[in-house]
């Protein structure tokens, strides 16, 4: 029998499904991408490892594990394709999830339009009994009024899934689980959600969304991961698999299947994770991760080797992307700004006339215009090889020609004579207009933090990403640009480097100056000890365990909160004064200032514990004997315009090698394109590294 020593990492994104391959054993890394199959998501899976297979000489039976992530939730609940759901809540709070905060996210809007709930008003019961705020019991749970609710719901109602999400259920779950034994002898099979088990934190509504949502999407999340299950069982795959979690650790089908509202952020996560890794082997303590795929574009701060966590999130937008029209979920993610701009961005006027790129994608079906496969609206992709960053005979390595000729005419005809310029002045608006939204995107983001991108390196990947990386830190006047090899896929490799990961969260409203400490210290045990089973099941090894420690901490009196970290040794102490140090340092850091004074309470305690992984690296083999310099074209770049450009097989530099003026770096997912005023070096490991001089020019070259 072969030895175990191969994991593999899997993206799907709207347009691609990218593959990243490790071999620990030969030290090998091979990678591929192939168009996403949006109705079978699991068929690019198995092709693209089938594939991978070969070239590599590989056999199935040598993979140890494969890690992969899914927009499958987002965007189930983005299209409200989800199942069927009931929700049981205490009575008189059925209401809840309509009443919401009563915060208009358009106040100048008369006709606003409500955020539309996943379960209807007659989907929803009501249940007597009642738990106060300190989890003691005020009046017993009515099991009868269960039975006859379920009963109802399901028999008369068709639903697919239920709820339970009962008043202060996250101090004391008895409640809601004597609820659910009551389910589970009347429908054994009917999957059910505690919003205690789901998301144990104050406010009520928050915490019922999450259980519904997760309700929601849990029984496509289950046909999806049973059909890709039975689908690598056919291959003869007998390893491990896992899936990302939004937090940007993994887990098993199994967690995945119970908690599926925790993956809503599970694709986009691992590219923070792969910049996070390239940032430590750089040595770039704060970076802005740049990750452009074929429909979205994402942006992300990673300081000291870490991505950003928050742990609320708000899903599904509906209305023109504003804040406020979605669901607000209790669920820990890495904090990042997503916005609708990505290679298959379709580009159009509109009601004013005037140039407008996304958030609609043309996705891989039919594609840009240049993909030949059907599609008829012009996008950035086909922007891009009018202007020249692309070559149409080495799109995914050769594998895939694009049709220069019919995107041109595109361009011309939809958007050129309409403006009254041409084809190539259409192009340039393109390029223009998406730039400056993910300019202003990133900029917004990081003034919310706190931070000035220009002390910020730039770490760009995504199928688009290296080639609008360069337009993108001029408008930032970030400095420095890193492009790591594999760059197109580089988000599967997050999944190779992204450990086992739980979180936990215990609500626990106190001042600091009052904390029950032994109770804390029960909550932290709790938690610890629910994570080593946790983590012992996902791994075969016995490892010693890492963890964190988190307070959410707020003045007395305001509305919401801020996580702060928090040593175990001020929680083996007892010592409050370290918290209200830290969370001093924290609200200084996010806010600008704390008050001096001010008392300071807990609402909750949280506990992120994962397992170490073994460090790799997507470093790539030299082609000894290559040639660097493959030809020269034309390049269109801002402030420069058409410049003859020096075209480079990157995977034939050698490190050390330092590359002056305009340049493309070649790959086969992707290409990295700087302009005249950049000098580029090959670092050790096979990372491009470009310096952007400040005092950049404006002639045509």
């Amino acid at each position: 029998m072969k030895q175990k020593t191969i994991r593999i990492g899997v993206d799907i994104g709207g347009t691609f499904t990218d593959f990243v391959l490790h071999d620990e054993a030969r030290s090998l890394s091979a990678t591929g991408k192939r168009l996403t199959t949006p109705d079978q998501p699991g068929r690019a899976i198995v092709e693209g490892i089938v594939r991978l297979l070969a070239e590599t000489n590989s056999t199935i039976d040598q993979i140890h594990s494969i890690v992969h992530g899914t927009t499958l939730i987002t965007n189930t609940v983005l299209e409200r394709t989800g199942a069927k759901i009931g929700l049981l809540a205490s009575a008189g709070f059925r209401d809840i999830l309509e009443m919401g905060r009563e915060i208009r996210y358009d106040v100048d809007d008369l006709a606003l339009e409500p955020v539309p709930v996943l379960v209807p008003r007659h989907l929803r019961l009501d249940i007597p009994g009642r738990l106060k705020a300190d989890g003691g019991e005020f009046m017993p749970l009515d099991e009868q009024a269960v039975r006859d609710a379920v009963r109802h719901l399901v028999e008369e109602e068709g639903i697919e899934a239920l709820a339970i999400a009962f008043l202060h259920s996250y101090r004391n779950p008895a409640h809601e689980l004597a609820a659910r034994q009551v389910v589970r002898e009347l429908y054994p099979d009917l999957l059910v959600s505690l919003s205690a088990e789901v998301a144990p934190e104050i406010r009520e509504y928050e915490r019922t969304n999450t259980t519904c949502v997760n309700a929601y999407v849990q029984p496509r999340v289950h046909g999806y991961l049973d059909r890709l299950v039975d689908d690598l069982r056919v291959l003869g795959f007998a390893g491990e698999l896992y899936i990302m979690l939004s937090s940007g650790g993994i887990t098993t089908i199994g967690d995945a299947k119970n908690f599926p509202v925790r993956l809503i952020e599970s694709g986009p996560a691992a590219g923070a994770m792969a910049a996070a890794h390239i940032a430590r082997e750089t040595g770039q303590r704060r970076v802005i991760s740049f990750d452009m795929g074929g429909t979205t574009a994402k942006m992300c701060l990673v300081e000291d080797y870490a991505p950003h966590i928050k742990h609320d999130f708000e899903a599904g937008r509906l209305h023109r992307f504003k804040q406020g029209s979605g669901l607000p979920l209790k669920v820990t993610v890495v904090d990042m700004i997503e916005i609708g701009a990505g290679g298959g961005s379709i580009a159009g006027l509109d009601a004013l006339g005037l140039l407008k790129v996304g958030p609609r994608s043309a996705g891989s079906v039919p594609g840009p215009v240049c993909y030949g496969r059907g599609g008829t609206e012009p996008t950035v992709t086909d922007a891009d090889l009018m202007l020249g960053y692309l070559d149409p005979a080495y799109f995914l390595g050769g594998e895939m020609g694009l049709r220069d000729t019919a995107a041109g005419d595109a361009m011309e005809s939809r958007l050129g004579r309409p403006l009254g310029i041409d084809a190539a002045g259409a192009a340039r608006g393109i390029q223009a207009v998406v730039n400056e939204s993910m300019a202003g995107a990133t900029r917004m983001h990081l003034a919310e933090n706190g931070k000035d991108p220009r002390d910020y390196t730039m770490i760009a990947f995504g199928g688009a990403g290296p080639v609008h990386a360069y337009g993108l830190a001029k408008l930032l006047k970030v400095r420095q640009l890193i492009v790591p090899p594999g760059a197109g896929v580089i988000s599967a490799f997050g999944f190779l480097v992204a450990p086992p990961t739980v979180d936990f969260v215990r609500g626990y409203v106190s001042p600091v100056a009052r904390l029950d400490w032994p109770h804390v210290r029960g909550l932290i045990a709790d938690m610890a000890d629910q994570a080593r089973r946790l983590l012992d099941a996902a791994s075969a090894a016995t490892v010693p365990m890492q963890t964190r420690l988190y307070a959410d901490m707020r003045y007395v009196g305001q509305g919401f909160e801020v996580s702060v970290g928090i040593p175990a040794e001020a929680i083996a102490a007892g010592d409050g004064g370290a918290l209200h140090e830290a969370f001093g340092a924290a609200y200084r850091a996010r806010f600008g200032r704390a008050a001096q004074g001010m008392p300071v309470e807990v609402v909750g305690w949280r506990l992120s514990a994962s397992l170490p992984i073994q460090p790799i690296s997507l470093t790539r083999t030299r082609e000894e004997g290559a040639e660097p310099l493959r030809g020269r074209r034309r390049v269109d770049f801002p402030d420069f315009g058409p410049v003859d450009t020096a075209i480079y097989d990157r995977y034939a530099l050698a490190p050390g090698m330092r590359i002056v003026g305009a340049a493309l770096f070649e790959e086969r997912e992707s290409t990295f394109a700087v302009g005249p005023d950049c000098v580029t070096e090959v670092d050790p490991h096979g990372h491009l590294i470009t310096t952007i001089a400040a005092d950049a020019g404006t002639a045509a070259g």
